[in-house]
């Protein structure tokens, strides 16, 4: 690969948490169901390019399409996205009420947090592995030397011990969060 590891480090890891943020926790959040694809005049649109979607309490969503058309499609989908969701269609709005997590719910939620955090770990493995094949192709080639490359290298295990350990707090905060009752 190519020497700017920290970058794609970077990107795991605002991928991470970018999935986090869509597992809900019991508190409203638009991120939970601004991506949901809607049916709209027969093309697929995700649900914030449709309208606003605001928080007016701490356990709601407020829908608010700028086309009324899109209404009813937007509830549709809503409750058809396997969130456990059930919109009210209030005429002009749809309003989201974030039910509480059961015991059970929090259980699969955590195994999911693991997950992702293992899948971004497998990720940031893959990247240094191609990053070390790069030095030694550029050792190989005569552009680095083979101090050089082994300076790289454990500059690149550093690094990938910070992202992990970045990795390790973010799903730890999380796991926190949704274990609050």
């Amino acid at each position: 690969m190519t020497e700017n590891y920290e970058q794609q480090f970077e990107d795991s890891i605002t991928h991470l948490r970018i999935e986090l943020s869509k597992l809900r926790t019991g508190r409203a959040n638009p991120s939970l169901i601004e991506g949901i694809k809607v049916d709209y005049y027969g093309t697929p649109t995700d649900l914030n390019a449709l309208g606003s979607i605001t928080v007016p309490e701490p356990r709601q969503l407020l829908v608010q399409t700028w086309d009324k058309n899109a209404l009813a499609p937007a509830e549709k989908a809503i409750r058809e996205a396997g969130l456990g969701l059930n919109p009210t269609n209030e005429g002009d709005k749809l309003r989201v009420t974030i039910p509480e997590l059961t015991e059970e719910r929090r259980r699969d939620l955590l195994k999911i947090v693991g997950k992702e955090a293992e899948n971004v770990k497998i990720k940031i493995r893959t990247i240094r592995e191609e990053t070390v094949k790069y030095l030694k192709k550029q050792e190989e080639a005569g552009k680095i030397s083979e101090d050089e490359k082994f300076r790289r290298q454990q500059e690149l295990q550093k690094s990938v011990d910070e992202y992990n350990a970045k990795i390790k707090e973010i799903a730890d905060a999380k796991e926190a969060e949704m274990m609050k009752i």
